[in-house]
């Protein structure tokens, strides 16, 4: 039985490794990227960003990270999901629809108008699991990138 709940403190080395794996997944090397760059994102006094993670048992599963922008529609916040990974051994056994379920659930509590994301155009499965669970493709802006 997956379950969905926030990351804590106890979790980075294991965040850690699924960014690492993350990074791999996307072509780069799987690097995981220090504890404190983590904790600080997380974790500190200004967090940038919230993170949930899916867990059976002990084992995790997954993650989901979010940060929340504003303004939305008018002066309204949504939830942008910068991040869905559902770790190898996981896939298509309903990891990601139960990530997806929290970040919707997180926005409700948050009271977001709504829930924002990007998806890599070469990344299949991504666009399947989005167009299943009902999510419009909007073709109405262009995204860009950079570096600082």
């Amino acid at each position: 039985m997956v379950q969905i709940s926030p990351a804590t403190e106890h979790d980075l080395d294991v965040i850690a490794e699924i960014l690492g794996e993350t990074e791999a997944y996307y072509g780069g090397d799987n690097v995981r990227p220090p504890v404190t760059e983590i904790r600080a994102a997380l974790f500190s006094a200004r967090p940038a960003a919230h993170c949930l993670l899916a867990r059976d048992g002990d084992r995790v599963l997954g993650l989901a990270s979010y940060s929340l922008l504003w303004p939305a529609a008018g002066a309204d916040t949504s939830l942008y999901l910068k991040e869905l990974y559902v770790r190898g051994g996981a896939r298509r056994q309903g990891v990601a629809r139960a990530l997806m379920e929290g970040v919707k659930a997180a926005a409700a509590e948050a009271g977001c108008s709504r829930v924002e994301w990007t998806a890599d155009t070469d990344n299949p499965p991504a666009l399947a699991l989005y167009e299943a669970l009902g999510a419009p493709q909007h073709m109405g802006k262009v995204f860009y990138r950079v570096s600082i």
